[in-house]
């Protein structure tokens, strides 16, 4: 059915402390699939930005549920059964998954900056891809989207007020769209 696939990658579980505080969900209700990029330059960083408590009522704050290493490596740090905090509007019933890449890093809302011109990495697209199958495995999936296909909002850039720049540009345009597309036989929801 799918053209050559890379192998499973395996996954290292490392649950965010307030996972059990996120909202339950039937895995029969996650059919579409978000794709992010970190916008940090590392895994670590991206740990500490999605251990940070930004909702006070529930003790909880953003983070998709995986994340993929430049090296490949798959980390799982909310169980797909849990709502994650990843895109508005859409956290209901999908899965957030976050390349490691630094995109506007760290001037997200310069002007100036608003390039993404980091390439990913071969293991990590593999990883993702692999991932993906996994997931297509496990859950009724019907669609995948980039961050930037839901969240289309425009703030006001921070170097001139006169200007708006994107909230979120991610994965942005280094990501292999029709290569990801292919190997999964997933349609690109853009709304």
């Amino acid at each position: 059915m799918f053209p050559d696939l890379p192998p499973n990658p395996p996954v290292l579980i490392d649950p965010l402390p307030y996972e059990s505080r996120l909202d339950a969900r039937p895995l029969s209700q996650i059919d579409l699939v978000v794709i992010h990029c970190t916008e940090v330059p590392t895994l670590e960083l991206s740990r500490t930005f999605g251990e940070r408590i930004l909702y006070e009522g529930s003790g909880t704050g953003n983070s998709g549920h995986y994340y993929i290493d430049r090296d490949g490596r798959v980390v799982l740090y909310v169980q797909p059964g849990r709502i994650a905090n990843h895109v508005r509007g859409y956290n209901e019933h999908s899965v957030g998954i976050e390349l490691v890449n630094t995109g506007r890093y760290p001037h997200w809302r310069d002007s100036k900056h608003q390039a993404m011109d980091e390439p990913y990495p071969e293991p990590q697209i593999e990883a993702l891809i692999g991932l993906l199958r996994q997931l297509q495995a496990q859950l009724p999936l019907r669609h995948i989207a980039g961050h930037e296909d839901l969240d289309t909002a425009l703030e006001t850039a921070i170097d001139d007020p006169a200007i708006q720049v994107p909230r979120k540009r991610d994965p942005g345009p280094m990501f292999p769209w029709s290569r990801v597309l292919e190997a999964t036989g997933l349609p690109r929801l853009v709304p």
